[in-house]
């Protein structure tokens, strides 16, 4: 069941979707490398997330471990997904997985698992 959105619509929760995951996984890569790490995708990671860190920096909560500010700027961008967007189309509630990011993702997994044959 797929909405019929303007493509402009995809392209900007793709964005949004995209900056989430990437402050997400920064994170997650946190909990195994050092920020000053030369892993490679650490360092991409540090790379892209830091402008948006230090543009949410102003109203980040200074009692929040160094660590966690990637996630918390995340949630802004979850929240922009999640309640802004639908809002600003005309929706009261898009609901679970109605993101276009992660249905597309979602789709794909359940066609490679029925592809599968046990």
């Amino acid at each position: 069941m797929s909405a019929n959105f303007h493509p402009l619509v995809y392209i900007i929760d793709y964005i949004l979707g995209i900056i989430m995951w990437t402050l997400i996984g920064r994170v997650a890569m946190n909990i195994f490398q050092r920020e000053d790490s030369q892993f490679f995708f650490m360092r991409v990671f540090v790379k892209f997330t830091n402008p948006l860190i230090y543009i949410f920096k102003p109203i980040t909560p200074s009692f929040i471990i160094q660590p966690l500010v990637p996630l918390y700027v995340a949630w802004f961008f979850f929240m922009i997904r999640f309640y802004l967007m639908p809002w600003i189309l005309g929706y009261s509630v898009m609901g679970m997985l109605s993101f276009p990011l992660e249905s597309e993702i979602s789709r794909q997994i359940y066609q490679f698992f029925n592809s599968i044959k046990f």
